[in-house]
Formats: C-alpha cells, structure tokens, sequence
C-alpha cells in the first residue's frame, strides 16, 4: 500500500484522532490498543517527512546548481572594452580609457559591494571629457575579477591590490585623483593612510573623492542580510547559496534613492555580476570589512582627520546604511574644512 493511501486511509484518520486527544482522562489511553495506534500513525508520520525530504534533496540540489545568468549586451561590451593583470596568482579586472587630449590628469575609480566597476558606465563617458586616463577595477572577489575561495578577503588586499594595478599601468610616479563610493571608500582610505605614511609602493594621491561609505563603524547601519552573514559562522555558506535575484534586488533597491531606482536590467546585471565564477559564494568573507572598519577605525578615520590631500564628500541624505543628519554631523566633525 502506498504511503498516500496509508496516510489518507479512514484507519489512520481514526487513530490520529485517538493520539491527538492528550488533554482527555489518561484511562483513554493507556490501552494497549490505543498506545499501538499511537505508534502506528507516528510511524506513518515519520515515514511521510521522511518522503517530503527525499523529494526535496533534488530540487536542492537543482536550485543551488542554477547556471549565472547571461551577460546582457551592455555588460558583455563593458567585459569586451577591458583587460586582465595579475596579483598574487589571481585575474583582476579593470578597464581604461584615454580621454582629453593636454591634460595629464589621472583618474581612479573604486565601486562598492558587492557590485562591480560597471557601477562607473553611465558617467564613464563623462568623465573621459575632463581626465586624460580614466581607470575602474573590479577589487578581488567582485565582477569579473577572480572569486578565490576559501580566502581571507581584506580592506588591506584590496589596498595592495589598486597599488599592484597602478604599477601595471606605469603610474607609480604619477598623482592619481580617486573617486570612491562604499567598500571603495575603505580601501581609498587604506590608500590614504600609506600615502601620507609614504609606505613602499604607495599610490601618490592627488585628490580623493568619496562618496555615501561607512566609514564611521558608530553610525554605519549594516542591512539585516549583511550582518546575517558576517556573523553566522559554519551557517554563513548555506545562507550564501540560498541568495537568489529576487532576494538580492529588494537587498539592493532599498539602498537606493526612491527617484533613483535601478530598472530591471540594471538589477540584473548586478546580480550576473555578483553570480560570475560564484560570487555569491565568497560574500561572507568579503563583508568582513566590516568588521574590520571597527578594529582598524583609528587607522582609518585618522588618515581621514590628519591628511593634507584635498577631500571631497558627495553624501546622499536618504542612505538607509549611513543615515542623514548623524553621518554628514559626525564627517563636519572630524574633518575641518
């Protein structure tokens, strides 16, 4: 007999009846006859999930096996327009362009998380018509860069890994103004930091723009998914898996202006970014930075306070992660003018 007929049957129908009535008088069912009743339907009902998680083992493993999605014609001509160098063994991506003719002005982007330098492409063209050499990378474990894994993903990696870029390109003796939003705001101020410190191979800055960054950890506000999976441990590797597009587009639409909202395209081509050579895999890792703004916040926002560069705030006042007025208040703060 099938475990549906068995289930369904009028016997045990009438036996789950008997063991579901636990608040009745105990002489009901201390029978040797109902306590075998019991047992039956418990069996019947172990017998049943045992069946619902066979069926669900397939489909698992069918979900979690789902290819990254295809790159759209934008995309695809943003990975075409680009190029390769390597550090310590893995491929970087970055792309660069030469724009205006007399100016030797360099310019370097740096994207957030967990997206990717094709953040740049709807200003890229802009930007060539005011800097001679426009330059974008995708840091370690982003776009189309390498996603190593297991791997210990750091602000000072990232760092050395714009550093080992900047050499590749034969601008070590060059001053490089930065422009830098998020995650990227971090690793300009790691950059900063090693500049003023005239560090052994550092990046000689020019000027430095950030842009909406949590680089005060005390008004910083993480979205429940980020601290979710920096902070769960053995579980943080199932839950990155579990990560699907509609998921990660409500994620990323709430950090967005409600005048400012991605298209459907857009959305997509973050998340073919994040899903390349398994993306969504090293998340936790990389959302370490976060826990490294607090550990390291002296280094970091005093290269913020002590710097002689020239610096440059563009804040959007509806960041949900770096709320209006604490952020803007406590950068006057810190920083004078």
């Amino acid at each position: 007999m099938s475990l549906n007929s068995t289930y369904f049957s009028p016997t045990a129908k009438t036996t789950d009846t008997h063991c579901d009535k636990a608040q009745e008088p105990r002489m009901l069912h201390d029978s040797p006859q109902n306590k075998s009743e019991c047992g039956a339907v418990r069996r019947v009902s172990r017998e049943w999930w045992l069946h619902v998680g066979l069926l669900c083992i397939p489909l698992l493993a069918v979900y979690l096996h789902i290819p990254p999605p295809q790159l759209s014609p934008a995309l695809n001509t943003w990975h075409s327009s680009g190029h390769f160098f390597t550090f310590r063994g893995n491929n970087v991506f970055y792309k660069e362009s030469v724009g205006i003719v007399g100016s030797s002005d360099v310019l370097l982007l740096l994207h957030g998380f967990p997206t990717s330098s094709y953040d740049w492409y709807k200003i890229w063209d802009s930007l060539t018509q005011r800097f001679n050499r426009v330059i974008a990378l995708d840091f370690l474990g982003f776009g189309f860069s390498d996603k190593p894994r297991p791997h210990r993903y750091s602000i000072f990696e990232q760092a050395s890994v714009v550093e080992a870029l900047v050499a590749h390109l034969g601008l070590s003796e060059q001053r490089i103004n930065i422009l830098s939003h998020d995650y990227g705001d971090t690793v300009a101020l790691e950059l900063l930091y090693r500049s003023d410190h005239n560090r052994s191979g550092h990046v000689t800055i020019n000027s430095l723009c950030l842009s909406n960054g949590g680089i005060f950890p005390e008004t910083h506000y993480p979205r429940f998914v980020q601290k979710v999976l920096k902070d769960s441990g053995f579980i943080s590797p199932v839950l990155t898996r579990l990560i699907n597009f509609q998921l990660f587009s409500r994620g990323i639409g709430d950090v967005f202006g409600p005048y400012t909202q991605p298209t459907e395209a857009e959305f997509w081509d973050m998340w073919t970014g994040v899903r390349i050579n398994d993306g969504n895999l090293v998340m936790d890792s990389i959302l370490q930075y976060i826990n490294q703004r607090l550990k390291h916040r002296e280094r970091w926002v005093g290269a913020l306070t002590s710097t002689s560069t020239p610096l440059h705030m563009i804040y959007g006042p509806l960041d949900p992660i770096n709320p209006h007025p604490e952020f803007i208040q406590l950068y006057r703060s810190v920083y004078i003018y």
